[in-house]
C-alpha cells in the first residue's frame, strides 16, 4: 500500500532526514520518501504490519506535525 502523508514544521534537508528516517524505522515500512520543497512523504507500507496513524505517529514523534 502506498500513502502520502503532508508534513510540516521542516525547515532543511537535516528535517527532511529526520522525518524520512523515523518513518523508514516504522516496523512494515517498505520506503519512505519526504520532499522538503513539497512538505510530504511518499510512503510505500505492508497494510498487515503498519497502518496510517503509525506513520503519523512517527512524523509527530520526529518533531513534525503530519496531516
Amino acid at each position: 500500500m502506498k500513502i502520502t502523508i503532508k508534513i510540516s514544521g521542516m525547515t532543511c534537508n537535516g528535517c527532511r532526514a529526520g522525518a524520512e528516517n523515523a518513518l523508514k524505522r516504522v516496523p512494515g515500512v517498505l520506503s519512505a520518501a519526504v520532499s522538503l520543497e513539497r512538505g510530504e512523504a511518499v510512503v510505500e507500507y505492508d497494510e498487515k504490519t503498519a497502518a496510517p496513524s503509525d506513520l503519523r505517529a512517527a512524523v509527530e514523534k520526529a518533531g513534525f506535525k503530519a496531516g
